[in-house]
């Protein structure tokens, strides 16, 4: 089980018990309940089949998580003990039985069942009940069916940083190299101040774009509890989940086609709309809209009594400033990207174009390297989860002069024949026989 893989079930699993973390104090009655519902909800667990989490492993994974200094690793899952014997549902069959199931929608489970084994997707005396299988289609949204009403009360945070929520808008553009190109609002919402802990357009509605803006966000106003996003590609990926887990965020998505739950950052996009953009023009360069967003949030936004509060979001935000958690030092490396990549023979790495050199003792070996695509300079390697140092950019002179064989000899280049005066070339001759 690799790095990625073993980092996504801690992710998951710090989902699970993030309500039962943070400085807050619950009540006993309170953590009862939390556990309650936990236990007896069904859940998507990563590669496994199984729905339902019990309530002492539940209780297993927090005081890990605690002892541990809340560090995400020490959710990771241990190593299995049959680790050479086979799962009932792997990872691969699961994966093969999803694209069968797609193709044949529609068919009843027996029938592709039979398509399975007949494809060899499944062995002949393949043991796994159908009620698994049917479970596992319908935690993929393959065996839909309609459910009661949803409750759809109305909440508010309790206290500032508790839940951030952030979603993007399109909106209007700008002039960059002479032509004008759409902008993309991102934007955080404090749930229970309506404070913006920040907000930003950009030309690309893309990840890069997002975590930059969260970034700015957590660096001002610090780490929230919770934050509630949509379901769309920008907001689902591997990488926020990581980066959210590991900073003790617990994520939180909307349910999809149910904009409701995110009803006040919509509300707060409609106040940029009227009231903002309303006033300005399009051709504006990027940096020059931002400065002009960023002044009216902070002079006309938060200053103003908010209908639904009956308070200033500043003021309702700064009444409890004592209780937010500040953001790392290191936040920058929270957000760095992570891949695999073997080592090659001649110590060489490749990594979005460019080739480093990795230490000799990981020659062969698969690491882990955690990087920024601004700063291809700084390339973290990490192996069997513990620090193993930094890639060096790769400097094909240097290599020319090391010895096959010898990884850390290299030859000092000679110093060039001095020029022996009236020769070019040393013949052997004197130089009155040239």
């Amino acid at each position: 089980m690799n790095d990625d893989v073993k980092k996504e079930i801690a992710t998951f699993r710090f989902g699970i018990i993030a309500d039962l973390v943070g400085h807050r104090k619950l009540s006993r009655g309170e953590r009862q309940r939390i556990l309650k519902e936990k236990s007896q909800a069904e859940w998507e667990v990563p590669y496994s089949t199984k729905t339902r989490i019990s309530r002492s492993t539940i209780l297993h994974w927090l005081r890990t998580y605690e002892a541990s200094g809340r560090r995400l690793e020490s959710l990771y899952p241990d190593a299995r003990s049959d680790k050479n014997s086979t799962r009932a549902l792997d990872e691969e069959t699961a994966l093969a039985l999803i694209k069968l199931k797609q193709e044949f929608r529609g068919a009843t489970l027996p029938t592709v069942l039979r398509e399975a084994k007949a494809r060899g997707i499944v062995p002949p005396l393949f043991k796994v009940s159908q009620a698994t299988i049917y479970r596992f289609f319908k935690r993929q949204g393959l065996a839909e069916e309609e459910g009661p009403a949803v409750d759809r009360r109305r909440f508010e945070a309790e206290l500032p940083n508790d839940l951030w929520q952030s979603d993007a808008m399109h909106a209007l553009k700008v002039l960059v190299g002479g032509k004008l190109r759409k902008t993309h609002l991102f934007a955080f919402l404090d749930d229970m101040s309506r404070f913006i802990p920040h907000a930003e357009f950009y030309l690309r509605e893309r990840m890069d774009s997002y975590t930059d803006c969260l970034r700015k966000a957590l660096a001002k106003r610090g780490l929230p509890r919770k934050l509630y996003v949509d379901n769309g590609p920008t907001f689902s990926s591997r990488h926020l989940g990581q980066i959210t887990a590991s900073l003790g965020i617990a994520l939180v998505h909307s349910t999809p086609y149910q904009p409701e739950g995110r009803g006040k950052i919509e509300r707060w996009f409609k106040t940029v709309r009227e009231q903002f953009l309303a006033s300005m023009s399009e051709g504006l360069p990027l940096e020059v809209l931002n400065r002009y967003l960023a002044e009216w949030i902070d002079t006309a936004y938060h200053p103003r009594v908010h209908s639904s509060t009956g308070e200033a979001p500043m003021v309702r935000y700064l009444r409890h400033v004592h209780l937010l958690r500040e953001a790392p030092r290191d936040l920058d490396d929270y957000f760095r990207k992570s891949t695999l990549r073997r080592v090659y023979k001649d110590r060489s790495v490749a990594l979005n174009g460019r080739l480093y050199e990795a230490p000799v003792e990981l020659i062969g070996k698969q690491v882990t390297l955690l990087y920024h695509d601004h700063d291809p300079a700084r390339v973290e390697i990490r192996f069997r989860g513990a620090p193993a140092g930094w890639l060096s950019p790769l400097d094909l002179r240097v290599n020319g002069r090391v010895r096959r064989g010898h990884y850390l000899e290299i030859d000092s280049p000679k110093e060039p024949p001095a020029y022996p005066g009236g020769r070019l070339f040393s013949s052997g001759a004197p130089d009155d026989e040239l």
